[in-house]
């Protein structure tokens, strides 16, 4: 049997681009889907494109709730399915992405938390490149980058729970600390298949505050590698890089 889904959807003046989002997430037709939708307050058409579609939403909200990660707190504090996942209201789900998700936690009941891969794509939706991945290295993520793409995770509700959920102190390297909390007390699996749409371009949160990001990133690794010495670390740094590239091109992740 096919677990319940829970998709939430945090916003803030994203109306040109939320019905696309919403659409995504709805087209899947994923029977036991609960829907959530969270906007900060937005003063754009991001209301009136709720509305829009508020059959089909289990919970909405729309009112000031403090940025980003105080927003997706909220709805998932809403969320009573058995896996768990958030949309950003830039990002797309692939279609029959949910149905892969529910199919692989049914047939694989030991799995807390499980990513796909991914497409980035352009303002206009155009497909710029790939984001395949490979199977997930503690090593190589914790000394090269996070490269788990934050639409393709699902996680078990019951997971997230147990690690306490997402830290408010984080405002943009939110998704990686929670990321390697999951990492800390399962087996993250990896799906080989595209999942999610990723928005890129300038306005994008992780593009427009870059430093804030690269700082709040290097403070969560200080907690596991913080008193390394600088040689051995940069050593690490190399190594892992180059597994990444080696794993990635075995993989043909680069041009397909």
């Amino acid at each position: 049997m096919r677990p319940t889904i829970s998709v939430v959807t945090p916003s803030f003046n994203q109306g040109k681009y939320l019905e696309a989002t919403i659409l995504s997430v709805l087209d899947q037709r994923y029977e036991d889907l609960e829907y959530i939708v969270i906007d900060g307050g937005s003063t754009d058409c991001s209301v009136e494109v709720i509305r829009e579609h508020e059959g089909e939403i289990d919970f909405w909200v729309s009112e000031p709730d403090g940025g980003h990660v105080p927003g997706l707190i909220k709805g998932f504090s809403h969320a009573t399915g058995e896996i768990q996942c958030w949309l950003n209201s830039d990002d797309l789900f692939e279609p029959g992405a949910l149905d892969a998700v529910g199919e692989y936690f049914a047939e694989h009941p030991d799995c807390m938390a499980l990513y796909g891969d991914a497409l980035w794509i352009d303002v206009q939706g155009e497909v710029i490149r790939p984001k395949k991945e490979h199977d997930f290295s503690r090593f190589i993520w914790m000394y090269d980058y996070n490269y788990i793409p934050q639409p393709s995770m699902f996680w078990r509700k019951s997971l997230y729970e147990s690690v306490g959920g997402l830290d408010r102190e984080y405002q943009l390297a939110f998704d990686a600390d929670l990321w390697i909390r999951f990492a800390d007390v399962t087996e993250l699996h990896h799906m080989r298949r595209v999942l999610s749409r990723m928005r890129l371009y300038s306005e994008q949160r992780n593009q427009k505050y870059r430093s804030i990001s690269d700082a709040e990133d290097l403070r969560m690794r200080r907690r596991y590698i913080g008193g390394e010495h600088l040689v051995s670390l940069k050593a690490k740094k190399a190594i892992a890089k180059a597994m990444r590239v080696s794993r990635k091109l075995a993989l043909g992740a680069y041009w397909t």
